[in-house]
């Protein structure tokens, strides 16, 4: 059966049953706590933490195209630090970058897909010995321009926790697969395991009074399922859509007929709504993962689970204003 049929199904279903730039939100953070990153000031923080490294630095970028970091990687191995970088083999411009920065000394793999599934590489992260960098941006030309979300991460024990994942992409990447067992938590992972739609299911499920969510694709029947019964529950359901997405057409008119709030996000020439990013009720959920069968069953993909209720209130104050536009 397609996606379409599944989701036309489920249609029937749920009637049945329920029948230029903006201001960015900052989060000044005290020390070990997180931080929440908006659009193109991601970069500020790029450049931040890679300035600040000294031991460690360990990159995992699904499109990587910007001369600028190929730069600081060179330099910050050039002041002795252990620096890795893990891409995806499918896209040609991280091809591109990888060889460059092979050629100028630095440790490159490229992650071993599974073509059988079309599977892609699509984490997005940056470690050092301090830090951590995680969310939907990628490291592209014009990246920039997209509005999109990434968490700074300074916590030892979330730090341990992707430095295992990156090792584990490594290994992987390197002809010995070592993957980890499955593992619920703050920091989740797709391929190994499904980590991120059971953290979703959860989410959902529990929520009771808010769900905010603004997603680049959205086309997994179970979750658009959650959403409905989520505002079924009596909770706020408000979903901002990239409109540039065709496959988030079917999702729009299910929810609608749903009775959930959904409207397209206004991008600005250019650019796009490329965040994975919801609130339910205080719990943040958001990464690289897109709300589809891909995201969430069969690419490896990264994302964090902060109940951080500065977080939490600046990912909100930022939601409401997209909103609004709209």
């Amino acid at each position: 059966m397609s996606w379409l049929s599944r989701l036309l199904i489920l249609l029937l279903v749920i009637v049945i049953a329920g029948c230029a730039r903006d201001p960015v939100v900052v989060v000044s953070p005290a020390p070990g706590e997180l931080r929440l990153w908006q659009d193109g000031t991601i970069f500020e923080a790029v450049h931040s933490l890679l300035a600040g490294a000294r031991r460690l630095v360990w990159v995992e970028m699904y499109e990587f195209d910007r001369p600028d970091l190929d730069a600081a990687l060179v330099a910050t191995r050039a002041r002795g630090a252990d620096v890795r970088l893990i891409v995806d083999p499918s896209v040609s411009v991280s091809v591109r970058t990888a060889r460059r920065l092979a050629g100028a000394g630095l440790a490159v793999r490229y992650y071993p897909l599974d073509d059988r599934r079309h599977q892609i590489d699509h984490v997005k992260l940056l470690l050092t010995e301090a830090e951590a960098l995680t969310g939907g941006m990628n490291w592209g030309r014009h990246s920039d321009l997209n509005h999109d979300y990434a968490i700074e991460i300074r916590p030892p024990p979330l730090l341990e926790r992707l430095r295992a994942i990156f090792e584990q992409d490594w290994s992987l990447a390197g002809g010995a697969p070592a993957r980890l067992p499955a593992r619920q938590g703050a920091i989740v992972q797709t391929a190994p395991g499904d980590e991120i739609r059971r953290t979703l299911q959860r989410a959902l499920g529990a929520a009771r009074r808010v769900v905010l969510a603004e997603v680049f694709a959205l086309t997994d029947p179970d979750v658009v399922a959650g959403l409905a019964a989520a505002a079924r529950r009596g909770a706020a359901v408000r979903v901002l859509l990239d409109a540039g997405q065709d496959v988030n057409r079917p999702a729009y008119a299910l929810l609608t007929a749903a009775g959930v709030a959904v409207r397209w996000y206004r991008a600005p020439p250019g650019s796009k709504l490329h965040a994975k990013a919801g609130l339910f009720d205080g719990r943040l959920v958001l990464g690289s993962a897109n709300w589809t069968l891909s995201g969430l069953s069969v690419n490896h993909e990264l994302d964090v689970v902060a109940d951080d209720p500065a977080l939490s209130a600046a990912f909100r104050g930022r939601f409401d204003a997209d909103w609004e536009r709209t």
